[in-house]
């Protein structure tokens, strides 16, 4: 007798990409992952300490990729731990300082996951050296939404689950 628990996967999946400001690796990881995956998820970006504005490089990448720029803006992750707020099935940090952080106790209990990035906006130099690190960025985050997008299309069994905690590798 084998007693399998299925994952019950919705329609819609919600992720919520956290980091401290909320204004550059979050921001890409929201439009790469609600661009990519075509009505199969919908993300979200927060961070613990939003600045006011998103970086303007993050800005153009999303207006390059045809994102409804309008609906980006620095946010604090308080806003998603609220009763009314859509609920999370995967929250995951792109940052290390997020993910060494307090988070709030997110409705719902979703799956936590950490995918640490080196900031882009940090670098210094002139415009083309940071529009490269952003580039770096995405080369190497967009591969992780691509993984994360295929799985959703499989059933996963509990067991499964467990092994295969999108690695942060």
């Amino acid at each position: 007798f084998f007693n399998i628990f299925f994952v019950i996967i919705p329609r819609m999946i919600n992720v919520l990409f956290l980091c401290t400001h909320n204004s550059a690796r979050s921001i890409i990881a929201e439009v790469l992952l609600n661009t990519l995956s075509k009505g199969k998820f919908t993300a979200y970006s927060a961070g613990s300490s939003p600045k006011t504005e998103i970086n303007p490089i993050a800005r153009q990448i999303a207006e390059e990729m045809r994102y409804d720029t309008k609906k980006l803006y620095s946010k604090s992750w308080d806003e998603f731990a609220k009763p009314n707020s859509p609920k999370m099935h995967i929250v995951i940090t792109v940052c290390d300082s997020a993910a060494k952080e307090m988070c709030p106790i997110w409705p719902g209990h979703p799956l936590q996951v950490h995918w640490g990035f080196k900031d882009p906006s940090a670098l210094g130099g002139d415009k083309d050296e940071k529009r490269k690190a952003f580039d770096e960025l995405i080369n190497t985050l967009k591969p992780k939404i691509e993984k994360l997008i295929d799985r959703k299309s499989t059933r996963l069994n509990s067991s499964h689950v467990k092994r295969s905690r999108m690695p942060s590798s």
